[in-house]
């Protein structure tokens, strides 16, 4: 055992110190950046936020409807091959999502939209050599793939998840709101200095990182850029919403009003739905949480991306990518 006694920080640690600027408006500010991936050269330009990969928040209408504004989607891993082809998923700002052992469903995925360039490897322990083995072979078959891959939380696995294969690396252990991890296993990472320094660790190698988890309102979002992530991936900013919802849910919350359920993928409803219950060598490290009805996506994308412009003005920074180098934090304590 070891104690690092160096402090960590998390979103609520910080606030963003202002300066002065020259820019006139929040509208003279540019959100939208454009990567080039360092395994298959692939360049990739939108709004670097993506909806999380939670059936209560990647889903399909949620996907159509982000994609008018530049904004990405990582859809949830547990619609059939069929349903995508189906939906005419957009290529250019929809990111699929698979499970570790899924290499056959990526394969026949890819072969069926041949215009989809985007994989997410998703699991909860990005740690394990297994996955490392996973993103080398997902790498192998697919090298001109857009690879995000995670969670990890610390910069030495997310140097060695890029040098596996994956693109962007997911960081986060434990921060969601639907997540349970930290209070189940004791394992986690306070969320900004794990940004911070994964970030760093990414940038050396030419990739980059997702910052998944935590954020609850659009200046956490704003905290998150600042800190160096590439791409903000959110889940409950985007729950409850009608683009979350099945059409049954929508009904029944348009007759009653009120709240509707968000949960994580590792909750027991998500067990239970997907894979016939609990599995009797884990526990379940997901939550329910209820949240209000928020309507149409569009009026919260429009907070959140106002937060990040008038963040943005504050410090001078023009540019999205500008803002991170524009920054400085506050320590609240």
């Amino acid at each position: 055992m070891r104690i690092e006694s160096e402090p960590k920080l998390d979103f609520d640690d910080v606030l963003i110190r202002p300066k002065r600027s020259r820019l006139k408006s929040r509208g003279d500010v540019d959100l939208r950046r454009t990567f080039k991936t360092p395994h298959g050269k692939v360049e990739i330009t939108g709004v670097p936020i993506i909806a999380a990969n939670m059936d209560t928040v990647g889903t399909l209408k949620m996907a159509a409807a982000l994609a008018g504004h530049g904004i990405f989607t990582s859809l949830h891993k547990h619609y059939k091959i069929e349903e995508l082809v189906a939906a005419k998923v957009s290529t250019d700002y929809s990111f699929i999502t698979f499970g570790i052992e899924d290499l056959k469903k990526i394969d026949a995925v890819m072969e069926a939209l041949p215009g989809a360039n985007k994989i997410c490897l998703d699991v909860a322990n990005g740690y394990t050599e297994h996955f490392l083995d996973f993103i080398r072979e997902v790498r192998a078959h697919h090298p001109q793939k857009i690879i995000m891959a995670g969670n990890v939380a610390t910069p030495d696995m997310t140097e060695a998840l890029i040098l596996a294969g994956a693109d962007i690396v997911k960081v986060g252990i434990g921060p969601g709101s639907a997540c349970m991890t930290r209070a189940m296993t004791g394992i986690g990472y306070p969320q900004l200095s794990a940004i911070i320094e994964c970030a760093d660790a990414a940038h050396g190698l030419s990739g980059f990182i997702c910052a998944d988890g935590g954020c609850k309102m659009p200046g956490d979002v704003s905290k998150a850029f600042a800190a160096g992530a590439d791409f903000v991936m959110l889940g409950g900013m985007l729950a409850g919403h009608t683009e979350s919802l099945t059409d049954e849910q929508l009904q029944a919350v348009k007759d009653t009003g009120g709240q509707v359920e968000y949960y994580g993928m590792s909750s027991k409803v998500a067990m239970d739905r997907y894979s016939g219950g609990v599995a009797a060598h884990r526990a379940s490290e997901g939550r329910v949480v209820k949240v209000e009805y928020k309507g149409d996506v569009k009026n919260s994308v429009q907070d959140i991306l106002g937060g990040v412009r008038s963040a943005c003005t504050y410090v001078g920074a023009g540019r999205l990518k500008e803002f991170s180098k524009r920054a400085t934090f506050v320590i609240k304590k």
